[in-house]
């Protein structure tokens, strides 16, 4: 049996949605991932014209999922400390999100620099979350 904190699942969901909204934002990386994907500010505004909602909605159902399962993950390590729970976080964002995504640079034909920023944007949103969780167990 599983022991999840739930409540821990949806404040985890929701910090990680939120650290989504900053990294993607003007006030954070925003101008410089919108450069870094080729969008001109016709494109961005025609984008941003369209109702965002639905994808929101996704988004965070995609955050929930993540978080769910990085709970059950941690608790299966027994990561209930903030140190081992970051440690499975980066462990899971190092074998997972940073080596699925080299297929953005590899066949997309995308630049190193936007790797990278997606990449540490999962990796920040991985550590939130268990930083997270992982106590809050």
């Amino acid at each position: 049996m599983f022991d999840i904190n739930y409540i821990a699942v949806l404040v985890a969901a929701i910090a990680a949605f939120i650290v989504g909204m900053l990294w993607y934002s003007p006030v954070l990386f925003g101008s410089q991932w919108q450069k870094l994907m080729g969008f001109s500010e016709e494109e961005l505004k025609k984008m941003k014209e369209k109702s965002m909602a639905p994808s929101m909605i996704i988004m965070m159902l995609s955050q929930l999922v993540m978080a769910f399962v990085l709970a059950h993950i941690i608790d299966v390590f027994g990561a209930f400390e903030l140190t081992p729970a970051l440690e499975v976080g980066f462990w899971l964002w190092l074998g997972f999100m940073a080596t699925k995504n080299l297929g953005v640079v590899l066949w997309l034909g995308k630049s190193w620099n936007l790797y990278f920023l997606n990449a540490m944007y999962d990796l920040v949103t991985l550590l939130v979350m268990a930083a997270i969780l992982g106590p809050w167990q």
